[in-house]
């Protein structure tokens, strides 16, 4: 191996990085906007550099060898360092017009990014933001690719090698049409929770099992979920025309028109909201700037 970094061209490095992310010479070619030829001729150049094949031909494009894989996280960091070197070294909201990607859940998108957006709104004008779903697999790759730059996630989903700070603790409450039978009283007792119809959200669809009903058959008790949904956006409306009760996040049922909130009449577990991102934008004073509205 090479180990004179005047041997060394970055413009490699932005190779290496798109053969890494594309996994075709031909894709990586099109990335970089390079002939095919000059794309080849720069991977011969980083074998030679790196003394490894790195690269390896499959059925379908390439494939990068252990050395390349252990190459791809401080390359990629090298490359994030050196764009950093370009941007301006100040940072202002008022005048930005960055684009920024968040992921996020049903959940936050009510909870997180309404408030978020209204004060992003109100100090960086000029900013866009695309909201994307949350898709745990592809979520490690779509950060390396630049395709996310936040997540709003739970600490059980959050990939080891990313950054993560808690933003808050959530904790449940029962809802309910606000002219509900059980509307009428202040508590709610747990033989009239269990009696009831509840509508329960499965945001990955068809469960009609969730963390009230682990807390219920550790007390030898159960309930009887009749609805299940994938979305809290509808759930409210629901409510409003039935007599199902259902018992969501805090945050959620807060300051919804025509629904009653309690209590439940057990202790159910909550759950913490955290803000997720890579190394990739750790350093960027805009990305800074709006982690820090994040948690204010």
């Amino acid at each position: 191996m090479k180990t004179d970094i005047r041997s060394v061209d970055l413009n490699l490095l932005k190779a290496f990085d798109a053969l890494l992310d594309e996994r075709s010479v031909t894709r990586a070619a099109e990335r970089l906007s390079l002939t095919q030829p000059a794309v080849s001729s720069m991977l011969a150049r980083l074998r030679e550099c790196f003394d490894d094949p790195l690269f390896t031909r499959a059925q379908r494009g390439i494939v990068p060898t252990l050395r390349a894989t252990e190459l791809a996280l401080p390359v990629k960091s090298i490359l994030a360092d050196i764009g950093e070197l370009l941007q301006p070294a100040q940072f202002d909201p008022a005048t930005s017009g960055m684009t920024l990607s968040i992921a996020a859940t049903d959940y936050a998108l009510r909870a997180v990014i309404v408030p978020f957006m209204a004060e992003l709104h109100q100090q960086a004008p000029g900013i866009r933001v695309a909201v994307l779903p949350v898709d745990n697999e592809k979520l490690p790759t779509q950060f390396e690719r630049g395709e996310v730059d936040i997540a709003l996630l739970t600490p059980d989903i959050t990939p080891q090698d990313l950054h993560a700070k808690t933003l808050f603790h959530e904790e449940y409450v029962c809802v309910m049409r606000e002219d509900h039978p059980l509307a009428l009283s202040e508590t709610l007792s747990l033989d009239a929770f269990c009696a009831q119809d509840h509508a329960l959200v499965s945001y990955p669809g068809g469960s009609f099992s969730g963390v009230t009903d682990t807390a219920l058959a550790a007390m030898g008790r159960t309930r009887r979920v009749t609805l299940s949904v994938c979305s809290f956006l509808v759930l409210p409306e629901i409510l409003r025309v039935s007599d199902l009760i259902s018992v969501v996040p805090a945050r959620l049922a807060a300051n919804i028109a025509g629904l009653k909130v309690m209590q439940p009449p057990l202790e159910i577990q909550g759950f913490s909201k955290t803000l997720v991102w890579h190394e990739r934008t750790h350093r960027s004073p805009g990305h800074k700037w709006i982690r820090q509205l994040f948690e204010s």
